[in-house]
């Protein structure tokens, strides 16, 4: 067979240097090709819409729980009261280039108005109110509060951090927010926008543009910073002679400072072999993370982190933390994924309410009335079409209803 195919073959004079020739043209097509793909992601059409409202609406609605679970302590944290006094913060940011606008009076009346401009903030940002401003206060609250006491807070607020400055740069608010619904509202209403942007259709069209590039760019960079956090945990922990020999979640377990719950710690820590197997799955996880995302396989993974996560905020007292990695997980699942949710719900929320009278009937279409005299009772008026018959008598009656 192999001698047959060589025969078959044409033979021509011989080109010098032609197959190198083909090859380097083969290699740019292909590049050209890769980068034309690359090009019409970034400036075809914003990606995971409804990924980045989920980061903000989960961020925004961590920072809000936050605040009002410090609220209490609120003075001791990040007032004039605190033990880091603002003397102390200003020396720190003298070295770290930080800033907070906490520290641009000692009053308390201006910190208390600090403090429910904080809320208000994170509530509207949580609600999707003109959020192109209200992500620049939010991120502006956020680096505030985390540099006025840096080291008085868990390691949580840190990608918190990063997450608030990052979403400023995407379209969060494009999908389920007031901004969205306000839209919606005005789309409908009126064409007045319609016409009013008819005017600039060039300038329309750049800044869709700019706006998709920076949201894609935004969602990228997102998606990288959660890559290179678990992956480099996961190479952290590979170094680590705990985890090499499975005996570290005993000694975490055995940590005062993270047993909110002593007996559910020392309960889980008389299972040696089930604690070493759940870190070495958590190596393995953190290890594998970056390299499964564009398969299947990131949805068992994504699993497995999310009971890692919820884990930490029962056992070891760290429920801030565990949602700020929570929702940034939420950034690799489809839209597709979150566009199917109301669905979902809708379907569960119908067979939680049993089999109803429209069962079988189309959405928004008449039930059949069937003889029954409390039919109008049960169902509603019923529309009549233009020729004014509600539809044919029901069985065994012989006027029209």
């Amino acid at each position: 067979m192999g001698s047959e195919k060589v025969r078959a073959l044409p033979v021509g004079p011989a080109v010098p240097g032609g197959s190198d020739d083909g090859a380097r043209a083969r290699v740019h097509r292909l590049l050209l090709a890769r980068a034309d793909s690359a090009w019409d992601l970034l400036t075809g059409r914003p990606v995971s819409l409804y990924a980045t409202a989920v980061l903000r609406i989960g961020y925004g609605l961590l920072y809000l729980a936050f605040l009002l679970r410090e609220f209490p302590h609120r003075d001791e944290i990040w007032g004039p009261g605190s033990p880091w006094t603002p003397s102390l913060a200003a020396q720190l940011f003298d070295q770290t280039g930080w800033w907070s606008f906490l520290l641009l009076s000692d009053s308390r009346t201006y910190f208390e108005l600090c403090y429910a401009l904080a809320l208000l903030t994170s509530a509207l940002f949580l609600l999707g109110w003109r959020t192109r401003a209200t992500s620049l206060l939010f991120a502006g609250v956020v680096v505030s509060f985390h540099a006025r006491a840096i080291f008085m807070t868990d390691g949580g607020d840190n990608l918190l951090l990063l997450m608030a400055l990052y979403l400023t740069l995407t379209a969060c608010g494009r999908r389920w927010s007031l901004d969205a619904r306000r839209a919606r509202i005005k789309a409908a209403r009126t064409d007045v926008a319609r016409t009013r942007h008819v005017v600039a259709p060039d300038l329309r069209v750049a800044r869709r543009t700019l706006v998709t590039v920076v949201h894609n760019c935004g969602v990228l960079v997102i998606a990288a910073q959660v890559c290179f956090l678990y992956g480099s945990a996961g190479l952290y922990k590979v170094q680590g002679s705990f985890w090499d020999d499975g005996t570290a979640l005993h000694y975490v377990l055995n940590l005062e400072l993270f047993q909110p719950w002593p007996a559910l710690s020392h309960a889980m820590d008389r299972c040696p072999l089930a604690m070493a197997v759940a870190g070495y799955l958590t190596v393995l996880t953190q290890v594998a993370f970056p390299f499964v995302l564009f398969g299947r396989l990131k949805y068992p993974v994504l699993t497995v982190l999310l009971g890692m996560h919820v884990a930490i905020a029962v056992v070891l007292g760290l429920p801030l933390f565990s949602g700020t990695m929570i929702v940034a997980d939420a950034v690799f699942l489809p839209d597709r994924f979150y566009a199917f949710l109301p669905h979902l719900l809708r379907r569960g929320t119908r067979r939680c309410d049993g089999p109803g009278p429209e069962r079988g009937t189309g959405l928004g279409s008449v039930p059949q009335q069937g003889g029954r005299p409390d039919a109008r009772e049960e169902y509603g008026p019923v529309s009549r079409p233009a020729n004014g018959h509600a539809g044919p008598p029901p069985s065994g009656s012989t006027t029209a209803p």
